[in-house]
């Protein structure tokens, strides 16, 4: 039972297994909806990981860190993009101003005793540490069954990836999907339920849990989708990011509404995110 005075959960909805491409024409139609607004947030995300690239390209691990922190705390950079959605389903406005309010509203209002929400900074530092276990799991697994040291990223193509003497390159993915599992499963529908309902960080995560366990086929079509359509953007040179993020990030408000009715919590209102 909830202690008293708490919120009820969210009741959980069972969808479709077609429903993520579903989510992805929407993501689609919203970016087209919000125009720069929404492709700046991918150009911004691929400008970084441009130079990530340049500063540590000759520096595998480095540079698989760096990487690997990005795309895990890419729920929490997509912030802004789930407020856009929401603006787009009530028919609001959607511009710059709404996005530096959704930022600057994790400022004020907080239930903390200094009086400022700290929950995506939160949220954010927990996803940062999992993926810094996972390059540390990663180094450590590479490190001791690669016949040749990793030095740089050809060498990880070259004798983990395009090796055909071991299983190296299929055990450092199985391992890499019993890390990521639990991440996104802790994530799927956190974000956008903190950013609209006023609900803590272990209501959010429980919840994309339960969302996750009862829909196991239809999210782990759109966890697919994710990494391969992410990868897409990777291998050009990220400049597919610019497109991917924005899609993605709308595409995962719409998960959120269609997965989980949160009319039982209070709304994070207006009022929450600071002055304008």
């Amino acid at each position: 039972m909830n202690p008293p005075g708490s919120p009820a959960p969210g009741t959980i909805r069972t969808v479709g297994l077609d429903r993520p491409l579903r989510w992805l024409a929407q993501g689609w139609h919203d970016s087209l909806r919000c125009g720069g607004v929404s492709f700046a947030h991918g150009l911004a995300l691929t400008l970084f990981g441009q130079l990530l690239l340049l500063v540590a390209h000759h520096q595998f691990w480095l540079l698989a860190g760096a990487f690997s922190g990005l795309l895990v705390v890419g729920p929490v950079l997509a912030t802004g993009l789930y407020a856009l959605s929401r603006a787009v389903e009530r028919g609001e406005t959607t511009s710059w101003r709404l996005v530096l309010q959704t930022w600057l509203s994790w400022r004020h209002h907080g239930s903390s005793r200094d009086g400022k929400d700290w929950r995506l900074v939160r949220f954010g530092l927990l996803l940062g540490l999992a993926g810094t276990g996972w390059v540390l799991t990663s180094a450590a697994l590479i490190t001791l069954l690669s016949p040749v040291p990793i030095l740089q990223p050809l060498d990880f193509l070259r004798h983990v990836v395009l090796a055909r003497d071991h299983w190296l390159f299929e055990l450092w993915l199985a391992l890499g999907g019993l890390m990521v599992a639990p991440i996104f499963a802790s994530s799927a529908i956190a974000l956008p339920l903190l950013l609209d309902r006023r609900v803590s960080v272990l209501q959010a995560v429980i919840t994309s849990w339960e969302a996750v366990l009862r829909n196991p086929l239809p999210l782990a079509l759109w966890a697919a989708l994710i990494m391969g359509l992410t990868l897409l953007g990777l291998l050009t040179a990220l400049l597919g990011l610019i497109v991917v993020m924005p899609v993605l990030g709308h595409a995962s408000w719409h998960a959120y509404r269609e997965l989980v009715d949160a009319s039982a919590w209070p709304e994070r209102t207006v009022a929450d995110q600071g002055p304008r």
